[in-house]
């Protein structure tokens, strides 16, 4: 007879840890550097707010025309700027532009190059290229550019032709995107853990719980009855995506639950539109523009306009070089000994309206002036 008996020991919780799933889209690099083109390129990919607003900034920027200072090679400009091809698949300058624009918003630099074919001595098209695998040099005097292109294996190859090269950047070299990647990273995050949530509370689940009565009996066929409880309630869940609704009827006592039910999801509404508000502060873009409707009245104003304006035509005035450079090898091609400027399309982001009565104003203003400016003259 033993006088004490063995103490059952209970076994240890165990923590198993979730799979959480990161899906390379939307992951970002920890770094930028030699990664900051992959880095831009993944956060306008991952973050469709981003993209958008780009997308808007070029639209926005308007259509413009090349005038050339002598009217007799003005037709055959125009026929150019709209024919020329761009790439493998773009035609006009205005194709260009808008690929040149992109780079430089996204990277910080754009390059482009003015192909020209050898026989004809003509420009034969232009090529947006990669400004990331482009580097920058002096050459003889300071404001001579040397260009190069990188290798794979890191070495450069100078380029042989650098007055054929069109290059422009940013305000330091530095993209439009900068600083968003610490904001863009904690909105994916925001974003990864409602998917999460999801995936644990918004999709359904049922857990069915079977106590067996006192009885010998029924304490006997427990595992009976439960196996026929879970057979009965699988068909009747799986007779749903058919279309037929099924009963589930069970003797005895059974408890049905919904797992999760008791747990609410978190309101992320104000985290993420504070991180919003970050993103389209730096991208300087109305929100209402990319779609997000914060307030039922929103509109722009005349002061958002003039700073949207504003905005645009510094990356007009970036961009106006260029394209007169492209226009001079054009009329220099063709032997003209002409200039070209460009003339930009009105930017108009009020209602016309508005900007009728703001002339007429003015109008009456000159006009007031005017005749002070007689009455005075007539005075002495």
């Amino acid at each position: 007879m033993k006088l004490f008996k063995k103490k059952h020991t209970r076994a240890a919780p165990q923590i198993i840890m979730p799979d959480r799933e990161r899906g390379c889209e939307m992951t970002l690099p920890p770094e930028t550097g030699p990664l900051e083109k992959e880095l831009f390129d993944r956060l306008r990919f991952a973050v469709p707010v981003i993209d958008a607003a780009i997308m808007k900034i070029i639209r926005l920027t308007g259509g413009f025309r090349l005038v050339c200072s002598d009217e007799a090679y003005q037709e055959e400009l125009d026929r150019f700027c709209d024919t020329v091809p761009v790439g493998l698949t773009g035609t006009s300058l205005s194709c260009f532009a808008d690929a040149f624009l992109d780079s430089m918003l996204t990277y910080g630099s754009a390059v482009g190059e003015i192909v020209i074919d050898e026989e004809q001595q003509r420009i034969a098209g232009l090529w947006n290229g990669d400004s990331t695998s482009v580097t920058i040099s002096a050459g003889a005097s300071p404001f001579e550019r040397r260009y190069a292109v990188r290798r794979q294996d890191g070495s450069l190859r100078q380029i042989a032709h650098p007055e054929r090269i069109l290059y422009a950047s940013l305000t330091g070299g530095h993209s439009l995107l900068r600083g968003l990647p610490s904001m863009s990273a904690i909105l994916l995050r925001i974003y990864q853990c409602i998917g999460q949530n999801y995936d644990r509370a918004g999709n359904v689940r049922y857990a069915v719980t079977y106590k067996p009565g006192d009885g010998a009996g029924d304490i006997a066929s427990t595992r009976e009855h439960a196996m026929q409880i879970a057979r009965e309630w699988a068909d009747g869940m799986n007779s749903a995506r058919y279309g037929r609704v099924k009963d589930f009827v069970a003797v005895g006592d059974v408890d049905i639950k919904v797992i999760g039910s008791d747990n609410k999801l978190f309101d992320t509404n104000v985290p993420v539109r504070q991180i919003m508000e970050q993103i389209v502060s730096k991208l300087s873009i109305p929100p209402f523009l990319l779609g997000l409707n914060w307030s039922s009245t929103e509109r722009m104003s005349s002061q958002q306009a003039d700073i949207l304006t504003s905005e645009l035509d510094h990356y007009r005035r970036q961009l106006a070089p260029v394209l007169c450079d492209i226009g001079d090898a054009f009329l220099c091609s063709i032997g003209a000994e002409a200039v070209c400027s460009v003339e930009w399309d009105n930017i108009n982001l009020q209602d016309e309206s508005v900007l009728a009565e703001a002339r007429l104003r003015n109008a009456q203003a000159r006009e007031i002036e005017l005749r002070i400016e007689e009455k005075t003259i007539s005075r002495r």
